[in-house]
């Protein structure tokens, strides 16, 4: 079964870099789902939208106007709502049956929405799919229960950091400082900043969920 992949840019920061080509190269055919004002970071890598969502309060009037024009799907929320435009994005990709979602432009100046920006990767209806937020140098992935699989090259940086409390009974296979079923709790660094050793990783979890942030090179 051919995988379906999506492309969703967020109205952050359109920073370039190695994970975002790489990401764009793996993208082969992908439909790409601008955010509202994503349509803007998505333009800036030059990619065509096939759909926006949001409350488009991040979209000039003629852009709209462009895109309309251009048959450019259009799917318009209230500006008062529950979920924000990204999150309608991510679930709109679910709905259509993508499985391989990539996340382009999720970071940007506002600490709030970037925070919850990474946090929108542990919904659940995102449990069975290949997610992943890239920025610049930087690739986001959310670990669940169970061996998860991380490639890089030797000497990339990779940040283990949990979320939403303690992850327990981590082991890994290919990083320069082991965990040997250990638990990381909420709160305190110990995880970030290890080393892979090794161009492919295994991190398994045995309980909760663990944010990875591998990074190319030293950081």
């Amino acid at each position: 079964m051919t995988t379906r992949q999506a492309l969703i840019f967020a109205n952050g920061e359109p920073a370039d870099g190695t994970m975002v080509r790489l990401a764009l190269a793996q993208a082969m055919t992908p439909t790409v789902i601008a955010a509202d004002g994503g349509v803007r970071v998505a333009h800036v890598f030059d990619m065509p939208v096939h759909v926006v969502i949001g409350d488009m309060d991040s979209l000039p009037t003629d852009e709209q106007m462009r895109l309309h024009d251009g048959h450019v799907q259009f799917i318009t929320h209230p500006p008062e709502k529950d979920f924000t435009d990204l999150e309608l994005a991510l679930m709109y990709a679910i709905e259509q049956g993508f499985s391989w979602i990539r996340i382009i432009g999720a970071i940007g100046n506002r600490f709030d929405q970037t925070l919850a920006n990474v946090y929108l990767m542990a919904l659940p209806i995102l449990a069975s799919c290949d997610v992943a937020i890239v920025s610049g140098e930087q690739f986001l992935r959310l670990l669940r229960v169970g061996d998860n699989h991380l490639e890089g090259q030797i000497g990339d940086t990779l940040s283990l950091i949990p979320l939403g409390g303690a992850v327990e009974r981590i082991r890994t296979h290919g990083l320069q400082y082991p965990l040997r079923d250990e638990t990381l709790h909420f709160g305190p660094a110990r995880g970030v900043s290890n080393v892979f050793i090794s161009p492919h990783v295994i991190i398994s979890v045995g309980k909760g969920q663990l944010l990875a942030i591998h990074t190319r090179g030293r950081a």
